[in-house]
């Protein structure tokens, strides 16, 4: 069993333990006394369950991509188990938003603003402006985009392998933020599980972009 089925098969796992937790009405959150906590609109947790919903989408629509333009099987595993993974998580988080009666676009509001500034900013980065469609950290832009559907064979595989690692990098930093910062219960322990989940899957695609003779960006 080769590193790509490894790690399709713990993104798969990961996913199944997430959705099985995801039953409990309140999201393993209660006030001390048992009743259901219902987290504010402008709290951590629902700032958190938007914006990685939109986040997740977007991962979603690149590997759907890739998995049209290429035939290397290891990179269309890959795009499969990272569009499965992260649809049913984003099924979670807006099911939650659902549950808590929260709108799931906040008008207004920048993404992240639920994290402190320097969580958002990370060690020596600078700020993230929203540019070209993308809207948070790790986001592909419409132009890059465009580019990944107009790629084809190698040049779409090691674009894909490029802008998902970006992508996960800022999800990584997102779901940090949310293990920092959200209530203990279903939704941090997801949190963790995405950190713990990508942080893996950029190894591997660093492992995938190597043997094309490619690197990650930056």
């Amino acid at each position: 069993m080769n590193r790509t089925q490894w790690a399709a098969i713990a993104a798969v796992v990961l996913a199944l333990l997430f959705a099985g937790a995801a039953t409990v009405a309140s999201a393993g959150r209660d006030d001390g006394t048992g009743a259901p906590r219902t987290p504010s609109a402008g709290s951590p947790d629902a700032g958190f369950a938007r914006d990685m919903a939109l986040h997740h989408q977007q991962a979603v629509e690149m590997s759907f991509i890739v998995r049209d333009n290429t035939d290397d099987e290891d990179v269309r595993r890959l795009a499969y188990d990272i569009a499965n993974t992260q649809a049913n998580q984003r099924g979670m988080l807006l099911g939650w938003l659902d549950m808590w009666k929260l709108p799931k676009v906040e008008s207004g509001i920048e993404p992240m603003a639920w994290m402190p500034m320097d969580m958002r900013m990370g060690a020596g980065h600078a700020m993230f402006e929203p540019h070209d469609g993308a809207l948070m950290e790790g986001m592909a832009t419409t132009t890059e985009l465009d580019r990944l559907r107009a790629a084809r064979g190698k040049a779409a595989e090691v674009l894909y392998l490029q802008l998902m690692t970006d992508h996960h990098k800022g999800g990584v930093m997102m779901a940090q933020g949310c293990v920092d910062l959200c209530a203990a219960g279903t939704e941090r322990d997801l949190a963790q599980g995405m950190v713990t989940a990508q942080g893996s899957e950029i190894r591997l695609m660093a492992d995938l972009l190597r043997e094309r003779g490619a690197k990650p960006r930056g």
